[in-house]
């Protein structure tokens, strides 16, 4: 379907809201008029009536005859839309008597002079001689016993009132269509200089493109909707300003992250290539293909994840799971070793998991149970490294807990669910905590641990994506126990019920140790 014109319409919308208008003051106008017309019609025939009346009854002896002009044909045509017509009539119907220059009887309704014989004034309207009359039935036994059975009937010619409300009526009608025709010009003109400012605007956004997302609209308003909408628009392009440089970004550095394995992997297999050597070194090339193919699969599966976020493509499977089971099993996934109970060894980072109760929920425990496996194994990889600026650790820390270590800590908090994962490692700077979740953002480089396990920058990006999804947050601190970072998660525990969920029904506290 074709779009409106906004002027067109609203020309039409004046110029038939206008037409109605006046078309509604002519109709007024013209009713009143008639009102007017028919009064003083009413008043003259009554006049006349009742002075041919006083004639008709003068005489003693009953005889009857009309007070009238003595006026030559000539004059009587002049003077035909002042002429009154009178006629006398019986009971009966009988014609008794009737002006000198009335050349037939006027129309006459039995009804209405059987009404007038009884004493009633009576008016109708008919027609006499092609012409439109109006007539009065007067009982002429209102002026004597005499002429107890005569009417008196007066009646005058409608055409000059009939006339003069046509000409009403056609000038009405001009009227209203003039009056139409300016507002729907008029409507066209304001409508005009209202859209000027939207035009100006639309003009402006038009030429705002990918190479100037930085520019911003101008347009000038002089009112305060327009002013509110320029406002908007420029909020609205200043977020996707944002969006789009954030996108940028992120195409960018996933082009780096993918490339730098690639390359690695081309400059290994050509360098094996080059001539015969050793299946030892075969076997080395090919290792180190696996650890590169590996790294890249982690950042193909986190884009795919983070696409899907982004896209709202992720639909939570909310199911009533225990954080503490799920915590469990992300440090047992992250540490490839069963929880075990009792001091740990002292080599290697060491994972504690406190869950002192059941923490139920309705969760996505797939999606949850990724980001707590994300948490710790981003905590795994910083608990060892130290260095000048890291501050000592707090005293009072849960036996067998010391460098290069994890705290996993799962409690309720009211209505809330918290998650806390905790590291030994050198923390997070202050200034850091804005860009800690941001894709392919890492660390200092020299702080940052290599090596198989060594993290793509997604992560941290994937585990602040679902837990948005699931209505909670993820903040990052310094960690009072540990002494390096602190990630902590909240989440609103939804329809909670009976603690007892899966097979985690009692409080948890272990010590888990990687295999070796």
């Amino acid at each position: 379907m074709m779009a409106r014109s906004f002027r067109g319409a609203l020309a039409l919308r004046f110029g038939a809201l206008a037409a109605a208008g006046m078309g509604l003051c002519v109709l007024v106008t013209w009713v009143s008029f008639r009102h007017i017309l028919d009064a003083e019609l009413n008043a003259s025939i009554l006049n006349v009536a009742s002075i041919q009346a006083a004639a008709l009854t003068d005489h003693e002896a009953g005889e009857m005859r009309f007070h009238e002009w003595e006026l030559t044909p000539e004059e009587a045509g002049s003077v035909v839309d002042l002429l009154r017509y009178a006629q006398v009539w019986s009971e009966a119907g009988e014609s008794l008597l009737r002006s000198q220059y009335m050349l037939e009887d006027l129309p006459i309704d039995p009804v209405a002079l059987s009404q007038a014989a009884g004493g009633a004034l009576v008016w109708r309207e008919g027609g006499f001689t092609g012409y439109r009359i109006r007539s009065v039935f007067y009982p002429l036994v209102r002026l004597g016993a005499l002429h107890d059975e005569h009417v008196l009937q007066v009646a005058a010619p409608l055409q000059t009132r009939d006339a003069m409300l046509r000409w009403i009526a056609w000038f009405g009608v001009a009227l209203v269509l003039l009056t139409a025709l300016g507002g729907m010009l008029g409507g066209r003109w304001l409508a005009s200089r209202a859209l000027r400012p939207v035009n100006d605007i639309i003009r402006q956004a038009e030429g705002l493109g990918a190479p100037n997302l930085e520019d911003r609209i101008s347009a000038y308003a002089d009112t305060s909707e327009y002013r509110r909408l320029v406002q908007v628009l420029n909020t609205m392009l200043s977020r996707i300003q944002t969006s789009f440089e954030a996108q940028r970004r992120f195409t960018a550095d996933a082009s780096h992250e993918l490339r730098t394995p690639l390359t690695a992997m081309r400059g290994e297999i050509e360098l094996a290539l080059r001539r015969e050597r050793q299946p030892a070194e075969y076997r080395e090339t090919l290792e180190s293909a696996h650890e590169e193919t590996l790294r890249m699969t982690r950042i193909v599966e986190g884009l795919l994840t983070l696409a899907r976020t982004d896209a709202g493509a992720i639909e939570l499977q909310r199911d009533l799971v225990d954080l503490s089971a799920l915590a469990a099993e992300a440090v047992e996934r992250a540490t490839g070793a069963e929880p075990s109970s009792g001091p740990p060894a002292t080599a290697g980072p060491n994972v504690h998991l406190e869950a002192p109760e059941p923490v139920p929920g309705m969760f996505d425990g797939r999606l949850l149970a990724q980001a707590i496996w994300n948490l710790v194994m981003n905590a795994r990889r910083f608990a060892g490294v130290r260095d000048s600026s890291t501050p000592g650790i707090a005293p009072g820390i849960a036996p067998g807990i010391g460098s290069g270590q994890v705290l996993v800590t799962v409690a309720a908090s009211g209505t809330m669910g918290v998650i806390t994962v905790e590291d030994s490692g050198p923390g997070v700077a202050l200034e850091q905590t804005e860009r800690v979740f941001s894709r392919f953002w890492q660390a200092d480089p020299s702080r940052t641990p290599g090596g198989p396990e060594a993290g793509v920058g997604l992560g941290l990006s994937i585990v602040q994506a679902i837990v948005i999804a699931h209505g909670g947050t993820v903040t990052v601190g310094r960690s009072a126990k540990l002494g390096g970072a602190a990630f902590r998660i909240q989440m609103p525990l939804s329809d909670r019920e009976s603690p007892q969920v899966g097979s985690v029904t009692g409080a948890r506290s272990t010590s888990v140790r990687p295999s070796p």
